[in-house]
């Protein structure tokens, strides 16, 4: 028979195991109702950090999408905007895929609709299409290819020659696709990421220079022509 310091030793271990779970901030609370759902919590890079502080995993869009379907949780909570959180229920269509803010969009996948890419394909029936995974689940739905900034170039190179291609939606990665490649019947989708499209080459040549005298940048292919020409440095493309 067990002797009574046991059983008080086991209480009290079981109290203080409480205790610890008793939420203390708002991110404690946040953490312990994930824990109850049995939840995993994702933070897109682009997050401030007191949001990125709380989630289980923080990285880029598409990596996330990877986590999400790799885990047991129940529930994904997906901290970022709709074509992120359609991208997880596409890799995980079992799990309950939550949006906390019902108003996140994303200019890129919002400058084409899944009419818009019927009525392009129409034009160029016998067209292979290759979408950026910036985009929303109706316009995937219509793909042949989606690609990542990384290997959208491979991706392209992989198409017969003889075969005309639609890219979309990233008029400036679909431009340095068709610089790379020069594939010449690479039709592009004039599409673009507002934050992408104010990015100012000059200026932050400029602010480079002044800051790291002798760095050299890391420059993503979804800029301006002339704002990556104007960067020093090499090209180096996310992951999606």
């Amino acid at each position: 028979m067990a002797s009574p310091g046991i059983f008080e030793e086991a209480h009290v271990s079981a109290q203080l195991s409480t205790l610890s779970r008793i939420p203390t901030t708002w991110g404690d609370e946040v953490r312990e109702l994930a824990r109850q759902a049995n939840a995993v919590i994702l933070a897109h890079n682009y997050q401030v950090p007191e949001i990125q502080d709380i989630a289980h995993h923080t990285g880029d869009s598409l990596a996330l999408s990877r986590i999400a379907a790799a885990s047991d949780a129940d529930v994904i909570v997906f901290c970022g905007v709709h074509f992120m959180a359609e991208t997880a229920k596409i890799l995980a269509p079992e799990r309950t895929v939550l949006i906390p803010d019902a108003n996140a969009g994303c200019s890129l996948a919002d400058s084409i609709t899944a009419d818009q890419l019927r009525d392009w394909k129409s034009e160029h029936p016998d067209a292979v299409v290759v979408s950026y995974v910036n985009t929303t689940a109706a316009v995937k739905a219509l793909t042949d290819i989606c690609c990542t900034s990384s290997n959208a170039v491979e991706v392209v190179e992989s198409i017969p020659a003889d075969r005309e291609v639609l890219f979309l939606p990233d008029q400036f990665l679909g431009a340095h696709v068709r610089r790379v490649t020069g594939r010449k019947n690479l039709h592009i989708w004039m599409g673009e990421c507002h934050v992408h499209a104010g990015i100012n080459g000059d200026e932050l040549a400029a602010r480079a220079r002044g800051r790291q005298p002798g760095r050299r940048a890391v420059r993503p292919p979804r800029m301006r022509l002339r704002d990556l020409r104007a960067l020093p440095g090499r090209r180096g493309p996310g992951a999606g």
